[in-house]
């Protein structure tokens, strides 16, 4: 008969290792939870010192002339507070990333790397779309303020704003790297398409019909000019005449009788 087998268990090599592992992942997580303290504090500081400084240089000033803080009224932060949050979770995140590292390659390591290398580009994007805002709002007054009392200038006031946020915002979301297979080709066709009509169209075989356009377009905008300096500088009024030969109005003349 064959001996049996004998089973053989190395207790000591066994808790050898359980102890190498503890210890080894120990230090690394005392590590992570200093980097993350850390990274908790300087995020806080650097948060309320962002707030702070951004106050300071006007850029609440600039959103509110936006229009951008009347959207923002309802919500507990306004423009300058989104921004302090958006740079206080980013250095959270160096943080978390930071921390991460100490125990070497991870997949929460790669996510937390690409939103890190990410937000930057976030926080130039909501700057671009407060900045887009606030010329728009100032271009539609000008204009409006110019060409308020004609039957078109508000319609060419809110063209002018419509066309520059539209700009802003697709400024924005290609530095977000956002759906850029859709803006790329809408700005170049946009593009394009104003850069034919103005060859073809103003510098080519149409420029007799659109001299005349232009020649009609500009007579309206003086009449219309006219008339909005006549109703804005009225002329002296002159007390109405009689007619010498007949009554002026029902109830007056030598035929007519009072009942009372």
């Amino acid at each position: 008969m064959p001996p049996p087998l004998a089973l053989s268990v190395d207790f000591g090599q066994g808790f050898t290792d359980a102890w190498t592992a503890v210890a080894t992942f120990v230090p690394k997580l005392i590590a992570f939870l200093v980097i993350l303290l850390i990274g908790w504090f300087l995020a806080k500081l650097t948060a309320r010192v962002a707030d702070r400084l951004l106050r300071r240089v006007g850029f609440e000033r600039l959103a509110e002339r936006s229009g951008v803080a009347h959207a923002l009224r309802g919500p507990q932060y306004d423009a300058t507070g989104i921004l302090a949050k958006i740079l206080y979770y980013g250095i959270l995140l160096i943080a978390l990333q930071l921390g991460f590292g100490v125990f070497g390659p991870n997949p929460v390591s790669s996510m937390i790397n690409g939103v890190v290398a990410w937000l930057p580009k976030a926080i130039v994007a909501c700057v671009i779309v407060v900045v887009a805002m606030a010329i728009a709002r100032a271009v539609r007054d000008i204009v409006r303020g110019a060409l308020g009392e004609t039957p078109y200038g508000r319609g060419l006031s809110t063209v002018a704003w419509a066309c520059i946020v539209a700009l802003g915002v697709i400024a924005a979301l290609g530095q977000a790297e956002i759906a850029t297979s859709v803006t790329g080709p809408v700005l170049t066709a946009a593009l394009a398409t104003i850069a034919g009509i103005l060859i073809v169209g103003v510098g080519g075989g149409l420029i007799h019909p659109m001299r005349r356009r232009w020649e009609r377009w500009l007579s309206i905008a003086e009449q219309e000019s006219a008339r909005v300096r006549e109703k804005a500088e009225p002329g002296p009024t002159t007390p109405r005449r009689k007619p010498p030969g007949g009554p002026t109005a029902p109830g007056e003349g030598p035929d007519f009788i009072d009942p009372m």
